[in-house]
C-alpha cells in the first residue's frame, strides 16, 4: 500500500530532520522541503489517475468540464498552499505562512466565481 510508503519517507525525513536540527540547523528546513517533493512524486500517479476518472464522470454527465478543471485548479491550489503554509510554519516564519493562506484563499476565491455566477444564473432561472 503506497500509505506505507509515504509515512515510510515521512518518519526517515522527520529522522533526518531531527539529526540536521542538532548539528546544522540551517539545513533542515531542506530535508523537510525535499521529503514533501518526494511524497508528491510519489502521489503523481494516483493524482493522474483521480483527474482522468473526475473527468470520465465529468464527460458521462455532461457536466461542463471548464467547471471540473476549475475545481481540479483549486484542490491543486489549497494542497500547495497547505504544503507551503507548513513549511513556513515549520521554519518558524508564522507571518509569511500566513500571507501565503491569504494569497491561496484570495486565489481560490477569484477562480471560483464562473462557478458561482452559472449557480446564481441557475438560481435565477428557477425562481419566478
Amino acid at each position: 500500500m503506497d500509505i506505507f510508503k509515504i509515512v515510510g519517507v515521512g518518519i526517515i525525513a522527520l529522522t533526518i530532520v531531527i539529526i540536521l536540527k542538532q548539528y546544522r540547523p540551517e539545513f533542515a528546513i531542506y530535508g523537510s522541503i525535499i521529503a514533501g517533493v518526494i511524497i508528491i512524486i510519489m502521489l503523481s500517479d494516483d493524482i493522474k489517475e483521480m483527474i482522468g476518472l473526475i473527468n470520465d464522470i465529468a464527460g458521462k454527465t455532461n457536466i461542463n468540464t471548464q467547471f471540473v478543471k476549475i475545481l481540479i485548479k483549486i484542490t491543486g491550489i489549497a494542497i500547495l498552499t497547505e504544503f507551503a503554509v507548513s513549511i513556513c510554519n515549520d521554519s518558524g516564519e508564522g507571518a509569511i505562512a500566513n500571507k501565503i493562506d491569504v494569497g491561496g484563499k484570495v486565489l481560490i476565491m477569484c477562480m471560483s466565481i464562473p462557478i458561482i455566477h452559472a449557480l446564481m444564473e441557475t438560481v435565477l432561472r428557477i425562481l419566478p
